[in-house]
């Protein structure tokens, strides 16, 4: 596939209005260009190009409370033109006491029409973000692709960059086990140590995230989901763990949030070998209070919030987030900046 990078920029005069444009993301022959629109007339307006730096976002990314967006609730591709999360939303994730929004920044299927998810989005998301005081990790789901088409998209992720603008952090979601190595663990676990590998390479001492299967479904529940996984092999090329501990549609003790978010914080670290492993718990799903957007499985309850805000303390976890924004409702947001604030 051919892999495109952050491009030109450049000012255009329209009937009168003053177009400001960025060029994101792409190398080959073609630039994207993205349109800044002021309704101020050229006579009275002197538009001129503010290219921020950032510094790098360093393992304070993954602090905090933190929140999550996924393509199918942003991306027009996935959602038929009408996203349930919009750049705008930013605003009320910072009000919320959200520090960091986990983006998922490109996907690996037939409707994906460029190394990431669309450039045009990706990038009012993260000015919008930054301007709201929030730090953004871009975060990516590989399917073990024979060619490199895993690694150029996470390097696209990587080096995306709209005025100054770039993700402070890199997250590698390592869950895939169907398609055509469904029943080949062994060469599913090589080809994700090979692409870490090449990942780190790539991306030198940046900070890399990595989003895991929580112990208790791997080691306990579901042994068959991935055999042999290779944590130690994996431990010195991350630099933060994110583990998935999904609760709410749990049974008995592992619906319990305080219990399964912790146990899985403490399997975690023992399976890599590494007691100071640096975590971020992420559970969920969502949480009820009554004005959701498009849930269709069991979520969260609101009292589940402050078990699992104490099963992060207890471990020394350095942050936390419920998955999804779009499936967490207000009232559940309200709660979760209270706790994180306590």
């Amino acid at each position: 596939m051919e892999i495109r990078y952050p491009g030109t920029l450049g000012v255009l005069a329209i009937l009168g209005l003053a177009t400001l444009v960025a060029a994101i993301a792409t190398g080959g022959s073609t630039d994207l260009l993205m349109a800044r629109v002021s309704a101020v007339p050229l006579a009275e307006s002197s538009p001129h190009l503010v290219v921020v730096e950032r510094p790098a976002g360093g393992v304070g990314a993954y602090s905090g409370l933190g929140t999550w967006v996924d393509s199918y609730d942003s991306d027009p591709v996935y959602t038929s033109g009408r996203p349930s999360v919009s750049p705008g939303d930013t605003a009320q994730m910072a009000a919320s006491g959200v520090q960091t929004l986990f983006m998922q920044a490109a996907r690996s299927d037939d409707r994906a029409t460029g190394p990431t998810t669309d450039p045009w989005v990706l990038a009012e998301f993260l000015m919008s973000a930054h301007a709201d005081g929030l730090n953004v990790v871009g975060w990516y789901l590989p399917k073990w692709s024979g060619d490199n088409e895993d690694l150029e998209r996470l390097v696209a992720v990587h080096e995306f960059e709209v005025l100054g603008h770039r993700f402070d952090g890199l997250a590698v979601d390592i869950e895939w086990n169907r398609g055509e190595l469904e029943k080949d663990a062994e060469e599913r676990s090589r080809r994700l140590l090979v692409l870490s590998l090449q990942l780190r390479d790539s991306i030198g001492a940046a900070t890399l995230g990595g989003i895991v299967m929580p112990p208790i479904v791997t080691d306990q529940i579901n042994p068959d989901f991935w055999p042999g996984f290779p944590w130690t092999d994996l431990a010195t090329l991350y630099d933060v763990w994110l583990p998935m501990n999904y609760w709410s549609f749990r049974t008995e003790e592992h619906a319990d949030p305080f219990y399964y978010s912790g146990e899985n914080i403490r399997l975690l670290r023992q399976n890599l070998q590494f007691d100071e492993a640096v975590v971020h718990g992420i559970g969920g799903i969502g949480a009820e209070s009554g004005d959701v957007y498009g849930a269709d499985e069991p979520l969260a309850e609101l009292d589940d919030l402050a078990l699992f805000v104490r099963s992060l303390s207890e471990t020394g976890a350095v942050g936390g987030s419920i998955y999804d924004w779009a499936t967490t409702g207000n009232a559940a947001r309200e709660r979760l900046a209270g706790l994180f604030a306590g």
